[in-house]
């Protein structure tokens, strides 16, 4: 990474908001996010003893989906398309995918939807990695393809070359090096995997956010 870019935005950040996150204005954008409600949401809905309702599984997923500010106008209708269009194998196996991403073997699991996905030309960075990003806030990592793609190059991360087809070495890698970069910086930017997100995004020089 390009330590001395990530010391100077979390200079500029903190000398704007200071208290990072805590600060009232961060506080505010925080709650339009509901964040934190969806997270509480996910881990109840979500939880390993729950796969076996497939249906139920569905609904709940839907629904974080259309009440994410993360995920695109324009893709939350595709993704309830795509749920109401398959037959009753397919959402089993999308069910099986994403209690493996949640609850066992997370690459399968991954792949697995990925697969699925294409079916609808919907292999999209945002509704592979959503359900994860929300039920493990601190772990997982929500992938934007701008903020994604400008914090690769505006902070030369190692070894990563952005692509719009999901890939779970890409998402493997790219979580690693947030962690790193989140051990870098104050504490009071990462209360979240997506609050840290945030900051990075802001950061970013405006011809990289667009």
């Amino acid at each position: 990474m390009h330590l001395k870019r990530l010391k100077l935005a979390e200079q500029a950040f903190l000398n704007r908001y200071p208290g990072g996150f805590q600060h009232p204005e961060m506080l505010a954008i925080g709650k339009k996010h509901n964040v934190t409600k969806l997270s509480d949401f996910c881990q109840q809905a979500f939880g390993k003893r729950n796969f076996s309702n497939t249906n139920q599984i569905i609904e709940d997923w839907l629904k974080v989906i259309s009440r994410s500010s993360m995920i695109s106008l324009f893709e939350k209708p595709k993704f309830k398309s795509f749920i109401n269009t398959r037959n009753s194998d397919e959402k089993k196996a999308l069910v099986q995918s994403a209690k493996m991403m949640l609850h066992g073997k997370a690459e399968s699991g991954f792949d697995l939807q990925l697969d699925l996905l294409k079916m609808d030309k919907l292999a999209k960075w945002s509704i592979i990695s959503a359900l994860p990003a929300y039920y493990r806030l601190q772990d997982e990592v929500f992938i934007k393809p701008t903020t994604a793609k400008g914090v690769v190059s505006y902070f030369e991360l190692q070894d990563l070359t952005y692509k719009p087809t999901p890939s779970w070495d890409f998402y493997l890698n790219y979580r690693v090096q947030l962690t790193q970069m989140k051990e870098q910086v104050d504490k009071c930017l990462s209360p979240s995997n997506p609050a840290f997100s945030g900051f990075l995004m802001m950061s970013l020089p405006k011809k990289k956010q667009r």
